[in-house]
């Protein structure tokens, strides 16, 4: 049974038995895998801390062909967005997790996807502005997919939407003024501005991005509804969110 070691970001875990847990994580390599952690949930488990939602962790497991599940030999944290002291980026840890989660198909290795969450994770760790940060996640998460409309030209006529314009979530992509029709969502100046502008830029960068209070509403609503059509659900982990979010603008 060959023993692989590897980068990996720990996306999520549940119960299995007694003391045993199910850790599904995203590799450098190897795509996304589901493990068991063998007494992780014991006081003294030799994983400790190490299976947190979002942590960057060297992970050891043991794989068999033909089996669905890995068996975990060790997980060595290196970086965990728990450790910070700001309220938004812990509200914000299992929504990254949970979309890196759904976002991921089994055991395709992604290693766009995987960088994508290891510099999501670096980015936490220090001075951030969690809106940008949101916000720029979601077009490269949806990017990656394959889902996010063109921000460069009308889908329709070919022209310029520099100036805002209106996007249909179902797939009809972004429209110009003149030839958007009714329903649709409507973006701003600054909310294609921002996009382009993610487009070009790292998440490191992504705080320096300028996002007014009113494009940062526009693309939050754009993004979840573009998220729940393409995954045919909502996602959990946007109810506490919310709750948070709401708590905190009032």
């Amino acid at each position: 049974m060959p023993l692989y070691t590897t980068d990996a970001l720990i996306l999520r875990t549940y119960q299995l038995g007694e003391a045993d847990r199910i850790v599904v994580f995203l590799t450098s390599d190897r795509g996304k895998k589901r493990g068991v952690a063998n007494g992780a949930r014991r006081t003294k488990s030799r994983f400790g801390g190490g299976l947190e939602p979002l942590t960057l962790a060297r992970v050891s497991y043991f794989e068999r062909e033909q089996r669905d599940l890995v068996r975990l030999s060790y997980v060595d944290p290196v970086r965990s967005p728990l450790l910070s002291s700001d309220v938004d980026v812990l509200g914000h840890v299992g929504y990254f997790a949970e979309l890196f989660d759904e976002c991921a198909p089994e055991a395709d290795p992604n290693a766009t996807l995987f960088r994508l969450g290891s510099a999501v994770v670096d980015s936490l760790d220090g001075e951030v502005r969690v809106e940008q940060l949101a916000r720029y996640v979601e077009y490269w998460v949806l990017r990656l997919q394959g889902v996010y409309p063109s921000i460069l030209a009308c889908h329709r006529c070919g022209g310029d939407v520099s100036g805002g314009g209106r996007l249909d979530p179902s797939g009809g992509g972004l429209s110009c003024p003149a030839c958007a029709r009714d329903g649709g969502l409507a973006l701003s100046t600054a909310s294609v501005s921002f996009l382009r502008a993610a487009a070009g830029t790292t998440p490191a960068q992504a705080s320096g991005l300028t996002l007014p209070v009113h494009a940062a509403r526009e693309l939050e609503r754009a993004h979840r509804q573009l998220i729940s059509s393409h995954l045919e659900k909502d996602l959990r982990s946007l109810r506490v969110l919310r709750a948070m979010t709401r708590g905190m603008r009032t």
